[in-house]
């Protein structure tokens, strides 16, 4: 016969279930809403000891909501404003390349790539016009989750907590702890160092003599999310850039001042302020889950597949340690 506890249990996982389903639409803004709750309920806590719950709640929601919407309009400013420039600079490149490999003439032919480049801008500025309206509708309801769950969110810490028999509540204090220090990393040591290599890289680029050095420093920042490679993507991107149309000198500069300034020196000046509080999460282990979330589920997968990955390293620690 099943305890009262077991019956609900199961009952709050086939509802949940249930909910998947059905709001399959939304479930990446829900997931995404519960992981960002969950980061900012310490903030909450503290906003709540000056105000009432409902306006720490809302001014908490609005603050972050506001911080997205400013993030995603800068974004979308910046693409809207560049991209003519950067199809001006691709026009400057050679048509053709030649070069010698073991003594044997090689010829490039670059007018495909250019084209190729061409398309796949213009595609993805069409397909940003089309889903403006649909990201509008899945941020409201972000902001509406994360208002509610901000209020409540000790009351859903309960019930999850009481489906756990009382022998298993140090596995899930673990699991949690574990959780919070990987969405800590994700969210707050990502942003911080975006944060300051966008500060580095706009002077860095200024003084190169790029016209466009706060749209190359914006796509440096927002590159520290992309693990392993990072901002380094746009330094090679100048590099090949100065190469292919015979500024070597320029790409070696480049090379050397942006590769050490911006590719290199914010890890090591922001990144070990900030790993004490993530539980010092592998680099090896947040690539393969950033890479495997991101193409198996898409963008909310930058999120959920590190999270998994994470969790599934503390369940091995916790069973390593039953020995």
């Amino acid at each position: 016969m099943p305890t009262r506890r077991t019956t609900l249990t199961a009952l709050l996982v086939a509802f949940a279930v249930l909910a998947a389903a059905v709001l399959f639409e939304v479930l990446g803004t829900v997931v995404f809403a519960i992981t960002v709750t969950y980061i900012l309920s310490p903030l909450y806590r503290r906003v709540n000891g000056r105000l009432p719950p409902w306006w720490a709640a809302a001014a908490t929601t609005v603050s972050v909501t506001l911080l997205l919407f400013a993030a995603l309009g800068v974004a979308v400013l910046l693409v809207a404003r560049r991209t003519e420039t950067v199809l001006a600079a691709l026009r400057t490149i050679p048509e053709q390349f030649a070069f010698v490999v073991l003594d044997q003439p090689v010829t490039v032919d670059v007018t495909v790539v250019l084209s190729a480049a061409r398309d796949a801008a213009s595609a993805l500025a069409v397909d940003a016009a089309r889903t403006l309206p649909t990201l509008a509708l899945k941020l409201t309801v972000f902001a509406f989750l994360v208002f509610a769950l901000l209020i409540h969110h000790q009351e859903v810490e309960t019930a999850v907590l009481a489906a756990v028999p009382v022998e298993y509540h140090d596995v899930a204090s673990a699991l949690g702890s574990r959780a919070r220090a990987t969405l800590y990393a994700i969210y707050v040591l990502q942003a911080a160092t975006g944060v300051g290599t966008f500060l580095i890289a706009l002077p860095v680029f200024l003084v190169l003599g790029y016209q466009f050095a706060g749209t190359l420093a914006f796509a440096c920042g927002v590159l520290q999310f992309l693990p392993i490679v990072g901002p380094s993507v746009v330094v090679a991107g100048l590099v090949l850039y100065h190469l292919a149309v015979g500024q070597v000198a320029t790409a070696a500069l480049v090379l050397v001042v942006a590769g050490v300034l911006v590719a290199w020196l914010p890890d090591v000046l922001i990144r070990p302020r900030l790993a004490r509080e993530t539980a010092n999460l592998p680099g090896s282990l947040y690539f393969v889950g950033f890479t495997g979330g991101l193409l198996t589920l898409g963008p909310i997968g930058v999120i959920v597949g590190p999270l998994a990955a994470a969790l599934v390293a503390e369940a091995t620690r916790l069973l390593a340690e039953e020995r």
